[in-house]
């Protein structure tokens, strides 16, 4: 599916690119990219924030996510070239297919408990989710114009972590009457996987980047496609790359505390029906810190790199409050000494101060991912460039998560992992300063890939 209109009345029609409804506008494509990840790895993210996938033992969770996240590190560093050379629709429909068959693998578990299928889908959905995730960064960071890209992030990431809210209410609702329940039912798989399914075909409604014009007559990339020996030697020089070495950390950490706060928090202090609820407002705390950042980080002022140093100090504090407010809960139970698990509606005041750190986790989480994506949008403005940019990050985080969910299968403390994983995202903060203070320019002009848009935009008029 594809734009044909008129290309001379989209160039030279002003009232036409002021539109924000314009199906080819950046608005309407990363509304729509949104959507796709609401369905896919909305659901997903609902589905792990149970814990376990929803089942009692961690084990074939655990396991089958180890193996997700390892094939993702390889395919999200590859991604982005192969979203290079395919363009949008194969690249996201493909990747949004493996997450129906990763859900189908936990539906046959529930009846037959054989890890194998489980961990070979996950397999696959590690594949196809390095395909997504470097198709949809290049999206949203490249898509807007420079100087509203934080509010962009905000829109997907809001979109996007609705699906986590839907997510989570039909485990809550499926097994409300099920307090004691040990494993979530077969029909919380087979919703997930409805979801999956549609964004599987919504995913063809997204335009590739020489089709998406800006309000300011601009076009995110002036290639249609890229081919393998180009991509194959862009890639490799990521790895060299001083700015991406830097975003290292942040990029491990950023999915690394998962683990902990799914299987070690949701899981381990609250019964079923419980988790559900929490993730409710787990991911909804993730929109709602989401349009935070945005907000500081477009609009705080008016020089870009000032906003980019504030907002990454912010988060900074924010995280270490959070982290210290994790520090404490943690200390009231171990593995070898939990506590009896909380009901929302049984617990009373015991419930209320775990409830209001997992909730407050979430907030971070999408405050500390959005502004790691601002800084990279910040770094570059054409599609090309940052698709490989993001696909980088998109690898280490994930090589970061295949280590995390087998630091707990091997049945590290809990307390051990709290350390790490506050320790990983301290780490991040004076790095990413770095960054903004040597990369981000306060004129979007100085950045890579602008000079491919002047040969673009020379050839007719722009409008502001």
């Amino acid at each position: 599916m594809g734009f044909d209109g008129d290309e001379e009345t989209a160039t030279q029609n002003p009232k036409y690119l002021k539109s924000k409804f314009r199906y080819n506008s950046p608005f309407v494509q990363v509304s729509l990219i949104g959507l796709v990840c609401f369905c896919c790895p909305g659901m997903f993210n609902a589905l792990s924030g149970m814990g376990g996938g929803g089942q009692v033992d961690h084990t074939a969770a655990n396991n089958a996510n180890t193996a997700l996240y390892t094939t993702f590190a390889v395919f999200g560093v590859l991604g982005g070239g192969i979203y290079n050379i395919l363009g949008p629709h194969l690249t996201l429909a493909a990747g949004c297919s493996t997450y129906i068959l990763y859900a189908g693998s936990f539906l046959y578990y529930n009846h037959h408990k054989h890890q194998a299928f489980a961990i070979v889908a996950g397999a696959l959905l590690g594949v196809g989710a390095g395909l997504l995730w470097a198709g949809q960064g290049a999206i949203m960071t490249s898509y807007p114009p420079a100087h509203r890209k934080g509010v962009y992030i905000s829109l997907f990431w809001s979109i996007f972590n609705m699906g986590g809210v839907i997510g989570g209410l039909i485990p809550f609702v499926t097994n409300y009457n099920h307090s004691e329940a040990a494993s979530v039912n077969d029909g919380t798989y087979i919703g997930f996987m409805v979801f999956m399914a549609a964004g599987t075909a919504l995913s063809f409604a997204i335009l590739p980047p020489s089709k998406v014009i800006r309000e300011d007559g601009t076009r995110c990339t002036h290639i249609q496609y890229s081919n393998v020996s180009t991509e194959a030697v862009e890639i490799v020089k990521l790895f060299m790359n001083w700015k991406m070495l830097l975003i290292v950390p942040a990029a491990w950490s950023s999915n690394f505390f998962y683990t902990y706060q799914f299987n070690n928090v949701n899981a381990t202090l609250f019964n079923l029906r419980t988790r559900g609820f929490n993730n409710v407002f787990y991911w909804g705390a993730q929109m709602l810190g989401s349009v935070a950042i945005g907000y500081l980080m477009d609009f705080s002022f008016e020089s870009r790199r000032k906003r980019g140093i504030v907002g990454v100090c912010v988060v900074a504090l924010l995280g270490t409050a959070i982290w210290g407010g994790g520090l404490a809960n943690q200390r009231r139970y171990s593995i070898k000494d939990p506590l009896p698990p909380l009901d929302f509606k049984d617990s009373g005041r015991d419930f209320a101060g775990p409830f209001v750190l997992y909730f407050s986790y979430g907030l971070l989480d999408a405050m500390f991912q959005s502004m790691v994506y601002w800084v990279i949008g910040a770094l570059a403005d054409d599609s090309e460039i940052l698709s490989r940019y993001v696909g980088f990050y998109k690898g280490v985080q994930s090589a970061g998560a295949a280590a995390a969910w087998q630091v707990d299968t091997q049945k590290v403390s809990y307390m051990s992992q709290l350390i790490v994983n506050w320790s990983l995202t301290t780490i991040s903060y004076p790095l990413l300063l770095i960054l903004v203070l040597l990369a981000v320019k306060d004129n979007h002009k100085d950045e890579e890939g602008t000079a491919k848009e002047a040969d673009l935009t020379s050839a007719g008029p722009a409008y502001t």
